[in-house]
């Protein structure tokens, strides 16, 4: 059989309806494996027992499968690229692949299998852990974000191989760990060698192809006041009402940055660089006036930014601001940054993979997709900046969702998603008869 992108339109008609096929065939597998999966708890620092639940299913798929821990030296060059971690044991990537038949492109298919913090659990409607399944939604903490993107690339596989169909080029599937912090487990990934010619990553982008995310640094406030007894609060200098002058300064500095971006793809998208403030802590006793305060929060990059030259921008804001005001001016803030860098990235919306996969899409569903951009920071950045490699995304379910109670994805969707994604492997790689 010749490569999926030299068929003629009927023989590819015919390739994705059985695909198409194939993937409601394997419906209730799916539904099933990413129950498995959200039922074992995987939040950043502690993948392993989902890691060894990733691995049985690669090997039962009948994938090479690879376990390894991500070593710090060979991240430590990066430590200002990813949240830093002196050892990942206990921590592997699973990697698992299938050799192509020859002739074809290869590709990766990346997810990450850590999630974020569930919160209280008394604000879910369903356990965080349950994978319940209500009108079509599975629920649960990681459903949307994303281990059922790890789901879709799985099932996409299998649909192939159920169709009749081997991939040409190699197929390697990485499940990786630290994404939310910054990534260490998809940059150790790509530091050991795992290039290929292509990459597509199933965050949830509610089934658009994404060709440029955003960027991000978390930066920490230090802010100082003067104490004083709280019954002559006015012979001390609060803490807290002098981190308000600096909130609305960094607010119109959101807002003037927001006015000045023109990156096209960006332009449909209200707050395209937020500044967000997510931890507090001020003060050391009620009856006293606080003398400082720490603000730690998440500044917002388009690519085409330079994180140094933004740094240096962001503290000229901050001085500013304290110059306004005559006890900052005497006392400066600090500012600090730490924890994973995010920097911005994308690949051209007319790329070889991009039209790919919109392609691919469109066959499936009738229409073609829309092509966005994303706000927040992913592990895109790694297989571009540091791999070389060109990296999209596309997958099931709605980023507004992913660190919310209640976390849950279209099982419809999902469908859909594996479907676009299994074509897309026959199209880039090129297919034989199994």
């Amino acid at each position: 059989m010749e490569d999926a992108q030299g068929m003629d339109p009927a023989a590819r008609a015919d390739l994705a309806a059985r695909v198409g096929r194939a993937v409601d065939g394997l419906a209730e597998d799916a539904a099933e494996m990413l129950r498995s999966l959200v039922r074992v708890p995987s939040l950043t620092g502690s993948e392993g027992a989902a890691q060894k639940v990733v691995a049985a299913r690669m090997r039962t798929d009948g994938l090479e499968t690879e376990v390894w821990e991500p070593d710090a030296a060979d991240l430590a060059p990066y430590a200002d690229h990813v949240t830093f971690h002196e050892s990942y044991a206990g921590r592997p990537n699973v990697i698992g692949r299938l050799p192509g038949a020859g002739g074809g492109r290869s590709l990766i298919l990346n997810a990450h299998i850590d999630t974020v913090e569930t919160g209280d659990p008394s604000t879910w409607t369903h356990p965080p852990f349950s994978g319940d399944i209500v009108d079509g939604r599975l629920y649960g903490r990681g459903a949307c974000d994303m281990k059922g993107g790890l789901v879709t690339h799985l099932i996409a596989l299998a649909a192939l191989r159920s169709a009749g169909y081997r991939p040409r080029g190699d197929v390697t599937v990485q499940s990786t760990i630290s994404e939310e912090d910054g990534g260490a487990g998809a940059l150790a990934a790509v530091l050991r060698g795992g290039g290929a010619d292509g990459a597509i990553i199933t965050e949830p982008t509610r089934l658009a192809v994404i060709v440029a995310q955003g960027g991000s640094l978390m930066f920490r406030l230090r802010v100082p006041g003067r104490s004083a007894h709280a019954c002559v609060r006015d012979e001390g200098v609060s803490a807290i009402e002098n981190f308000h002058v600096l909130h609305r300064a960094l607010l119109a500095f959101e807002a003037r940055r927001n006015a000045s971006i023109d990156h096209p793809l960006y332009a449909p998208i209200a707050n395209k660089v937020p500044v967000n403030i997510g931890v507090l802590r001020a003060g050391s006793w009620p009856s006293s006036v606080p003398e400082w305060l720490e603000a730690e929060g998440r500044a917002g990059l388009v690519p085409g930014e330079d994180l140094d030259a933004f740094r240096d921008l962001f503290r000229d804001e901050v001085a500013a601001a304290a110059a306004t005001d005559p006890y900052l001016n005497e006392h400066p803030p600090a500012v600090e940054w730490f924890g994973g860098q995010f920097a911005p990235a994308e690949v051209p919306r007319d790329a070889p993979l991009a039209r790919l996969l919109s392609g691919a899409h469109a066959a499936i569903v009738g229409d073609p997709p829309p092509i966005e951009a994303a706000t927040y920071g992913a592990d895109m950045r790694h297989f571009v900046r540091v791999g070389g490699i060109p990296c999209v995304m596309y997958g099931a379910g709605d980023v507004r969702v992913a660190h919310h109670a209640d976390e849950h994805v279209s099982l419809a969707d999902l469908a859909t998603a594996t479907k676009v994604i299994a074509l897309a492997v026959a199209d880039w790689c090129g297919v034989a008869e199994a």
